[in-house]
């Protein structure tokens, strides 16, 4: 094993262990944001001061939605600049009311709504020269891969690897994503891979 792989397996191993042990506060952090906005129309707060410290401590998450007609939301963070209950907090809000690919999740969706949420662990850069070179640093199943080249900016989560199974295709659609291609590689282009850790709360829920 290689430095930088034993480097991402220890890190991985952290943000499995940590989402294994919190997977239910997580997941209430999440439904919280969304629960009391559709009650009050108000947003939650938090106290930071108040918070344990692993959820005090700078994390990057994706919350998705899904429902009855299939996914209702999906928002997220790469990088860690807050606390990780704000991000999942911030994060779930924004996938049930600001997520522009999709109408905002309404009181009729709770009772079918099943909560995802997916935290990152730290990116971790990779020779962004060429296509080939983010090919075979890749790992198919396990890695989430950001690119990044001028305003372009895109981002598939681990969980893509169940549409997309062969590592050229998923790299291929993330270029495309991120309005990037493979024949006019960018030589600014930069990547990183990152790895998930997620817990799912599923559907039927009480109605509000």
């Amino acid at each position: 094993m290689t430095d930088h792989e034993a480097r991402s397996s220890d890190a991985a191993t952290t943000i499995d262990q940590l989402v294994a042990a919190h997977d239910r506060e997580l997941l209430d952090l999440g439904l919280a944001a969304v629960r009391d906005e559709l009650r009050t129309g108000q947003r939650l707060v938090l106290d930071v001061v108040e918070l344990p410290a692993w959820l005090g401590r700078r994390g990057a998450s994706f919350v998705t939605l899904e429902g009855r007609p299939g996914l209702l939301g999906c928002i997220g963070s790469v990088e860690a600049r807050r606390a990780l209950a704000l991000d999942v907090v911030a994060n779930a809000r924004a996938a049930a009311f600001e997520d522009p690919r999709l109408p905002a999740v309404t009181t009729a969706d709770w009772p079918d709504l099943t909560v995802k949420v997916s935290v990152l662990s730290e990116l971790e850069p990779m020779p962004g020269g060429s296509f080939d070179d983010v090919l075979a640093w890749i790992r198919p199943g396990t890695d989430g891969v950001l690119l990044a080249s001028g305003g372009h900016r895109g981002t598939f989560l681990p969980s893509v690897w169940e549409k997309l199974p062969g590592p050229e295709g998923f790299l291929l659609q993330l270029l495309a994503k991120a309005g990037l291609t493979r024949s006019s590689w960018p030589s600014d282009t930069q990547a990183w891979r990152y790895t998930t850790a997620e817990c799912v709360d599923p559907a039927p829920r009480p109605p509000l």
